[in-house]
């Protein structure tokens, strides 16, 4: 089940190499390409993750660990105070697996409120698939959200 007592978790198989996948992760040029419509990112410990979805919506944290190609993590909050989930007041962590013929994906975010829960995990469920279509090197079109 994608959404547990304390995280929300998602996989998913990609077909291209962990470091293919991983620029897109790290890269303020390529994440736009699957998730949002601008990003500013400084993928070091204690750089700045900062993601806007559209004009409404922005989401903002600091990176907390970043291990090429294999690892990534960041805190993660929405500008918004309407969200109830504050910048930097949850965790994401992104795990990429060599399968040899692609990369497996997995996604685990904790510490969200019980309700931000299953937003979130709709959310990770669209972004991880277009991710894959992107860093595949199709095209996902239009960000749904955006």
């Amino acid at each position: 089940m994608p959404v547990t007592a304390s995280a929300v978790e998602r996989e998913i198989k990609v077909n291209a190499r962990p470091e293919t996948v991983f620029a897109y992760l790290v890269d303020a040029d390529k994440m736009p390409l699957w998730m949002g419509t601008e990003a500013e990112i400084d993928p070091r410990p204690g750089g700045i993750y900062r993601m806007k979805v559209n004009d409404n919506w922005t989401a903002r944290g600091e990176f907390v660990e970043v291990d090429s190609p294999r690892r990534v993590v960041f805190t993660w909050g929405w500008e918004q105070k309407e969200a109830g989930v504050p910048p930097g007041s949850s965790t994401v962590e992104i795990t990429l697996e060599d399968e040899g013929d692609g990369t497996l994906v997995r996604l685990v975010h904790r510490d969200l409120p019980e309700d931000s829960r299953p937003p979130h995990d709709h959310g990770w469920e669209t972004y991880l698939g277009r991710l894959a279509i992107r860093a595949a090197g199709g095209d996902p079109g239009a960000d749904p959200n955006a």
